[in-house]
């Protein structure tokens, strides 16, 4: 009987891998993700507007944060592909003012436009995009 056991776990550890193997070669097949087009000052940039709570530097307040999540882009030399493969997909819009953050409320869940003026690779610890747009503008369609 023991035998018997044998044959048939062999037969059914051999019939997984037959399985499992033709999986393990497409993924091997993939072509390699291109770089994104490149982004500079005055580039028009769309996506999702998401709201993140974030404690500022100023006595652990509340900062509203906001993230825009978009094709990937290559940023302007030195900063490149912020060390990805294909550039940053989320970046992070600083409000420099309470006006700017009032602006984008009415935005967050929505697809919106931005023209970016300057935008940098995400280099603080506490940052969760993959890059950061300093100067920026809402911009409206006529």
């Amino acid at each position: 009987m023991t035998k018997r056991r044998f044959a048939g776990r062999l037969a059914f550890a051999a019939m997984m891998v037959a399985l499992a193997a033709p999986s393990g070669w497409a993924q091997q097949a993939q072509p390699v993700p291109k770089p994104g087009k490149p982004i500079k000052a005055g580039d028009v940039l769309s996506g999702e507007l998401n709201a993140m709570k974030v404690r500022g530097a100023k006595k652990g307040k509340r900062v509203a944060t906001y993230q825009l999540t978009s094709e990937p882009r290559r940023l302007p030399p030195p900063n490149g592909l912020c060390n990805l493969e294909t550039g940053p997909e989320t970046f992070q819009l600083v409000t420099s003012s309470d006006a700017q953050a009032a602006q984008l409320k009415g935005f967050i869940g929505k697809e919106i436009s931005i023209k970016v003026d300057e935008v940098a690779c995400a280099q603080d610890a506490g940052q969760m995009s993959e890059a950061v747009v300093t100067k920026w503008s809402v911009v409206t369609k006529h």
